[in-house]
């Protein structure tokens, strides 16, 4: 720990750094919400955004180290709330909601992040502090300002790393920009019989599945790839033949898929989930125990160095407790002039507790699975699945099940309400301790963090509404009436809302999930024995993806974990690894920063216009602008590592 308070206070929670993470946060945020609706995964934003705030910071008198940090938990916090979207639009494919309600969006999303961050402050030193947890991300997100404030290198690596991200993000966004003029195709399918049933192939050139793949990594690439050969190469099949369909294969084998093999998926996740809570409770009790033996011995007097200051936890009790207000003018909402008006006190009050108690216990979760494995890797998602079955259970127990179409789907949209704002905690918490292991090993305020955090989460929660309205305006959802065909498939969102509603109807597909839920526990002990061999792991959580999400958004995403794994290897091997590895991560983030910010200008453009395809240039050659279309983008993949490479020698010599 440094000693930088030690001579006389130093600038740190400035208001040009709190405007500067707002700015990123603009950035960042859209991109993450584009890239979660399109594929269901979202990237990092802790060490692009360190990288950025140094680069533009030292234009400024003055900056330092401290600064920088505040930048980056600002936009840290934005970007990680950007996950609200694996919930939400559930509430528009059910079709309670026709567009995204600014006020009813915003704070859904605000005051679970508000929650994230008060639950997670008790847990800074047991999880933060007396812990041998690795917190990758964090440490790494440290190595980048610690080496940006201590050198001319530094410097010289921070504008280095500025240009990658700003090149990476130009070609990518150029890309897509191409297909939609349909010069060239992006995207390919077909669908063929096996035997007395059938499957598909389908792929898509997309830059920002490359650059998840890269950060994902190969363990988990090679998870999903498994999961890509369980769910279409032997479930697919299988189920096709049990279940013969006469007319167009591709819609047997869609049907297929959807229905049953989707809801396989769900129940490995879900068990992953579940395993997930069962190794980490007792470090968590422990954690959380040593962290309120801490609080007494504070309250008899004892002097704090700053760097161990965190909000008071009285103040973060009172806050909590204010916030239950607003949710509970969210919950009174859904419930006014409808279905459940009769019952709304006692829906009102269980909700509330539910909040409470399960944010409690997801804030530890989710902050020791950050970690663990790092923010990015958490799957926060399987721990939305657990807290709307959890929620809708709680809903059975109250009126229980078919209680009429009117308050099945009332009922949904409450289960869903709740279940986003304990997914704001889930997913604030897992990135506020990793941002509070960085600040630790900076020498930073730990107030000033859970400040920042919060200013993070409210810039956050004012964006991400106008931005869901323009997809939903432009692209629309899988699913729902109206959607065009560049509709998103906000895939989490879709699975959240039919186990809502599976669970409170009665006609959840339990078969799969069953058969998942077995899998799944032959895949636990299968990476259990593969980590005491000291072989390549494969993740549940990634094989469940790999059967969960559609092909076309698992091959790019596996071609990319092979491409990071190779640039990996080089970077291992080169003058300086962490520096080269660095570059590598911002090569993969311009990738999907890039094209994902297009997604949004895109979807912005289709609904300015009412066309499908505004861009459109030429029709027809499908199979010449899909040969073309993957060779040039073969082509610039390789350019855009080559020239990552260079640059890295460059800096390095």
């Amino acid at each position: 720990m440094t000693d930088t308070h030690a001579a006389k206070p130093i600038a740190e929670l400035t208001l040009r750094g709190i405007l500067l993470g707002g700015v990123i946060t603009l950035m960042f945020t859209a991109a993450n919400v584009y890239l979660g609706l399109k594929v269901g995964l979202t990237f990092a934003t802790s060490i692009p955004a360190a990288v950025i705030s140094m680069a533009i910071l030292k234009l400024f008198k003055g900056s330092t180290i401290l600064e920088n940090n505040i930048v980056q938990t600002v936009a840290s916090a934005a970007g990680t709330l950007a996950a609200i979207i694996f919930v939400l639009p559930g509430l528009v494919m059910i079709g309670w909601w026709q567009d995204f309600p600014y006020v009813q969006t915003a704070a859904i999303t605000m005051t679970g992040g508000i929650l994230g961050v008060m639950f997670s402050v008790p847990l800074r030193r047991a999880l933060v502090v007396d812990t041998d947890l690795p917190y990758p991300e964090g440490v790494a997100a440290a190595e980048v300002l610690q080496i940006g404030a201590q050198s001319r290198e530094g410097e010289s690596e921070a504008r280095q790393g500025l240009l990658i991200l700003i090149w990476n993000s130009i070609a990518s966004g150029a890309f897509a920009i191409l297909t939609q003029t349909k010069i060239i195709t992006d995207t390919a399918a077909t669908s063929f019989r096996v035997g007395a049933g059938a499957t598909g192939i389908s792929g898509s050139l997309s830059f920002a599945l490359i650059g998840v793949g890269h950060l994902v990594g190969i363990s988990v690439g090679a998870a999903m790839a498994l999961g890509l050969v369980i769910g279409w190469f032997v479930l697919v099949p299988v189920l096709t033949a049990a279940h013969p369909a006469p007319g167009d294969i591709a819609a047997w084998v869609n049907t297929v898929w959807t229905g049953d093999v989707r809801f396989f998926g769900a129940g490995v996740i879900g068990i992953s989930a579940v395993w997930t809570l069962v190794r980490i409770a007792g470090p968590v009790v422990g954690g959380v125990r040593s962290a309120l033996a801490a609080s007494a011995a504070r309250g008899k007097g004892e002097t704090l160095a700053l760097e161990e200051r965190d909000l008071p936890i009285v103040w973060v009790a009172l806050v909590a407790l204010l916030t239950l207000l607003p949710i509970a003018w969210l919950l009174w909402d859904v419930i006014a002039g409808g279905a459940l008006v009769g019952s709304a006190v006692l829906l009102i009050a269980g909700a509330l507790v539910f909040v409470l108690v399960a944010g409690l216990m997801i804030a530890a979760v989710c902050g020791y699975m950050a970690g663990l494995i790092g923010a990015s890797n958490s799957p926060v998602s399987g721990i939305g699945i657990l807290a709307v079955i959890g929620a809708a259970v709680m809903l059975v127990g109250l009126f229980g099940q078919h209680p009429g179409a009117d308050t099945t789907r009332a009922l949904i949209a409450y289960a869903l309400i709740v279940t986003g704002i304990v997914f704001g905690v889930a997913t604030i918490s897992n990135d506020n301790l990793q941002d509070l292991k960085t600040g630790q090993l900076v020498g930073a305020t730990p107030w000033k963090q859970q400040v920042a955090l919060v200013i993070g989460v409210v810039f956050g929660s004012l964006i991400i509404p106008p931005v869901l309205n323009v997809l939903n305006s432009g692209m629309g959802f899988v699913g729902v009436p109206g959607a065009g065909p560049n509709a998103l498939a906000a895939p989490q969102a879709g699975l959240i809302s039919a186990l809502a509603k599976g669970v409170l109807s009665g006609d959840a597909n339990w078969r799969m999930l069953g058969y998942g839920v077995a899998a799944g526990v032959v895949l636990i002990a299968l990476d259990e024995l593969l980590g005491r061999l000291r072989l390549l792991r494969l993740p549940p959580l990634g094989v469940a993806l790999g059967i969960y999400l559609p092909m076309a958004v698992i091959l790019p995403t596996v071609l990319g974990s092979v491409f990071g794994w190779i640039y990996d290897r080089w970077a291992r091997r080169s003058a300086n690894p962490d520096v080269a590895e660095r570059m590598g991560t911002l090569t993969a983030t311009g990738m999907i920063v890039g094209e994902s910010l297009w997604g949004v200008v895109f979807a912005l453009i289709v609904w300015l216009s009412g066309r499908d395809a505004p861009l459109r240039l030429m029709s027809g050659h499908e199979t010449a602008a899909l040969i073309g279309g993957t060779v040039l983008f073969l082509a610039i993949v390789a350019i855009l590592y080559r020239s990552t490479i260079r640059r890295v020698g460059t800096h390095v010599g």
